[in-house]
């Protein structure tokens, strides 16, 4: 299935003397995939090394991480010549291998080359969770290029529904601001509620592609759920890993409540930030979950308004939180007018993850708390408050107060109405937020 990441990868091949790559995060948004298959149509030949699975290369990095070395050990175990330009080397699962990743580090200085990648699905809770008394050990910070890879977007999935053109109308008209055929309006509704219950995790993606079952979706969603458990006890500690599922498994009742902040209570009675911010920490470093952090005032630049204490956690992919919440795939296909509170929690989550994989940073507001907007977005030097409703039925008093506040000239309204343009509100319907 064709991802965008690869446009970046290939950008990075084509610069003259790249870094080491490294690919982050987290498991099963499709990172292994991507990277044997760049490596098996961008290159003559790759070599892949499972570094949670060969113990043999591990034992050699311990006692050696000469870049020439490594190479002339990697030829000779996978019987294969490295050539610079012609042979990718891709190791992968590298936060099991922390000799791997400071190996990098001297790839870069004496011989760059050579083409590395690295992929890690927990690197970050790696490293931060290394113990080690090893000095020569730390991130190659400067010494390698970084990617994060994120589950499908919605364009993304509409390409592998064989949607490419539908994909192109819907760029069109958010750049001219003009209706969709209605036909063609409702036929991106629908799908888009289709990856309400699908969401973008690729295997899940690949299997509905095949079958059109919701059932086996949720099937691997759940597989998928259990492996983030897994996780969480193998790269934490017992107390920790105790916290951490109590901080994940009350994202859903998070979500369901009016005021969608985050309530320590709601992982454990009498929880408090000091308990449960090393878990929180530990969801933002895996992947697994994003945080959307309360912002005063509208005024440039957003991360100087923040307000630390107060934030909101989504699930990184809509169709586990489907999946994690148990919401009937009937729910999920019904009117997006129906009179259901958490189907709002549902298309609020869904935004943050198309804005997330478009690499925005996560921000809302609130007045005194009586007035709050789902998303504030910074592009460039503008301030873009971001209104999101999960059908047709749309009021914007938030928005206007921010926009009078603040003078902003333009605003998002995301919602299940078609494209428009009026008073300085952009209407984005919700099939359409890959184009932000």
């Amino acid at each position: 299935m064709k991802r965008k990441i690869t446009e970046h990868l290939l950008n990075w091949k084509s610069t003259p003397e790249h870094k080491p790559l490294i690919l982050q995060g987290a498991r099963q948004v499709g990172k292994s995939y991507i990277l044997e298959e760049f490596g098996r149509t961008c290159y003559k030949n790759y070599v892949k090394v499972s570094l949670d699975l060969v113990p043999d290369v591990r034992d050699f990095l311990a006692k050696n991480i000469d870049p020439m070395e490594i190479i002339a050990f990697l030829e000779s175990m996978y019987n294969i010549r490295i050539i610079p330009g012609e042979t990718l080397v891709f190791l992968d699962e590298i936060q099991d291998c922390k000799r791997a990743l400071l190996s990098l580090k001297y790839f870069q200085e004496q011989h760059p080359e050579y083409d590395i990648v690295a992929a890690g699905s927990l690197l970050g809770v790696a490293i931060n969770n290394d113990e080690s008394d090893d000095s020569r050990f730390s991130y190659p910070v400067g010494k390698v290029d970084e990617l994060t890879l994120y589950p499908m977007d919605f364009e993304e999935f509409l390409w592998a529904m064989d949607k490419d053109i539908l994909s192109e109308n819907i760029r069109e008209h958010f750049a001219t601001n003009e209706k969709m055929p209605e036909s063609l309006h409702n036929q991106a509704l629908d799908l888009y509620q289709k990856y309400l219950i699908v969401g973008g995790m690729p295997e899940s993606v690949l299997k509905y592609q095949q079958t059109q079952s919701y059932f086996t979706s949720r099937e691997i969603q759940q597989s998928i759920l259990a492996g983030y458990d897994k996780d969480m006890t193998k790269y934490s500690s017992p107390a920790t890993a105790v916290k951490i599922r109590a901080c994940f498994n009350s994202i859903p009742a998070q979500l369901a409540k009016e005021n969608r902040k985050f309530q320590y209570k709601l992982a454990k009675k009498g929880g408090t930030a000091t308990i449960f911010g090393e878990a929180i920490q530990w969801l933002m470093q895996s992947g697994v979950a994003s945080k959307c952090t309360l912002v005063s005032h509208g005024y440039l630049p957003l991360s100087a308004q923040v307000d630390d204490s107060d934030f909101k956690i989504y699930m990184s992919d809509v169709g586990l939180l489907g999946a994690k919440a148990q919401i009937p795939a009937t729910m999920l296909l019904g009117s997006i007018d129906a009179d259901n509170t958490f189907l709002g929690s549902v298309a609020e989550n869904y935004v943050a993850q198309q804005l997330q994989a478009l690499n925005h940073t996560l921000f809302y507001w609130k007045n005194d708390n009586t007035a709050e907007l789902e998303f504030v977005l910074q592009i460039e030097d503008n301030i873009i408050p971001t209104e999101v409703k999960k059908g047709r039925r749309v009021k914007a008093l938030s928005m206007t107060q921010f926009m009078e506040k603040y003078k902003a000239p333009l605003a998002y309204r995301i919602s299940g109405k078609n494209f428009g343009l009026a008073n300085g509100v952009k209407a984005i319907p919700l099939y359409a937020v890959f184009c932000i």
